[in-house]
């Protein structure tokens, strides 16, 4: 019987621990890209005309804010209080269900529906906080990790990194048996919550599907360790807990549009440098109007499958997703499924806004615009063709 990997082997893709933290930090604040970046944003006249002291400012005040951090935590305190004040300004509303039927002495693996890249972890992992639970260590891609100082950042707030680069077979595999060694062992020997999305990339159609060949990564570990391992029970000694994310306004949603189209008309889409570093500022500046988050249950059931697991994980989260205004103004605009549009609760407020909103889509983009909106309300019922 193969052993499980030593914490060593994680070394390269693991978060930060404690004793990182300040030499990470101090990093920081002398990465001339990342004061750059802060300036560019925070300082824009000043970086333009006088990049050096907008530098020598930005690291004074980093190393000002960040005085007395010294663990993990106490970042993750300082990223709360961020979280606190992006919902004041960019949300109507904010709210949770399920959590408290989860024990709060057990860690669970969140698989949720992915929309923005940096904030449904995050939403997550400010109603764990705000619950006064432990925070999840969050799965991120490689692809996004394009500058050494976005590496520090995400996983000084307890971001481990998904292989997507490797290359060839061999080289995949062994990375992703260290990734699935890595969140079994966070789950069942450090009894810390994990998120991970429910399939590679947003759902930038709306249209919520959990991958199959995610869950069977998610069992390689207990395979290795046992090639005759029941399949069942290696996802339920996982805690498998689907959690649902509904946007009622999604700050990405213009460009998921142009992308979509780009792949309709010309079968492919082409991203600009750090095209995704600015989908993750647009996603916490702009508005988002109101929020849903839905803590489903617990796998726990003789699960045969990846595709057994991939179906339930479908079910909690449509069950859980919160249909907004939003969505039905969208099909009702779209003209597919009438019968399926519900405008009981949508006030003239709401369709004002939905209205503004939509006059600001270019005219070819439209039909893709309210397909992101559309889609949840035919997904849930059972209107949307399987792949």
């Amino acid at each position: 019987m193969t052993q499980l990997l030593s914490p060593d082997a994680f070394e390269k893709i693991r978060p930060y621990h404690d004793d990182e933290v300040a030499g990470v930090l101090d990093r920081l604040a002398h990465d001339r890209e990342f004061l750059d970046a802060i300036t560019r944003y925070r300082l824009p006249r000043l970086s333009r005309h006088a990049p050096w002291l907008a530098r020598r400012l930005a690291a004074f005040a980093l190393q000002r804010q960040m005085r007395g951090v010294a663990s993990v935590a106490d970042f993750q305190s300082h990223i709360a209080a961020y979280m606190r004040r992006m919902l004041a300004t960019t949300t109507d509303a904010f709210t949770v269900e399920g959590i408290d039927k989860l024990d709060p002495e057990r860690a669970y693996l969140f698989i949720g529906n992915h929309r923005d890249i940096a904030l449904d972890p995050a939403f997550v992992n400010y109603a764990l906080y705000q619950a006064g639970r432990n925070t999840v260590r969050i799965a991120i891609g490689d692809n996004l990790l394009q500058k050494p100082f976005v590496t520090d950042l995400m996983r000084l707030n307890k971001s481990f990194i998904v292989p997507r680069s490797a290359k060839g077979k061999r080289a995949m595999l062994a990375a992703y048996q260290t990734l699935s060694s890595y969140i079994r062992h966070s789950i069942t020997v450090d009894n810390h919550p994990v998120w991970l999305a429910q399939r590679e990339g947003r759902a930038k159609d709306g249209i919520d599907r959990a991958d199959a060949a995610i869950v069977k990564m998610l069992t390689m570990a207990r395979r290795q360790e046992d090639k005759h391992a029941d399949f069942a029970e290696a996802i339920r000694e996982l805690r498998l807990v689907p959690v649902s994310i509904s946007y009622e306004y999604d700050p990405c949603d213009l460009q998921k549009a142009r992308e979509l189209y780009a792949v309709h008309t010309e079968g492919r889409y082409e991203k600009v440098e750090f095209e995704d570093i600015r989908s993750i500022v647009a996603g916490i500046t702009g508005y988002k109007g109101r929020i849903k988050l839905t803590f489903g249950t617990p796998l726990e059931g003789d699960f045969a499958t990846p595709d057994a697991v991939a179906e339930e994980i479908d079910r909690q989260v449509l069950a859980g997703y919160h249909l907004f205004p939003s969505h039905y103004l969208a099909l009702e605009a779209s003209g597919l499924a009438p019968d399926l549009v519900d405008l009981s609760e949508v006030t003239a407020a709401d369709r004002q806004r939905f209205e503004a909103r939509l006059a600001t889509v270019p005219e070819h983009l439209r039909a893709w615009w309210l397909a992101q909106y559309a889609n949840p309300v035919l997904n849930r019922a059972g209107r949307i063709e399987t792949e």
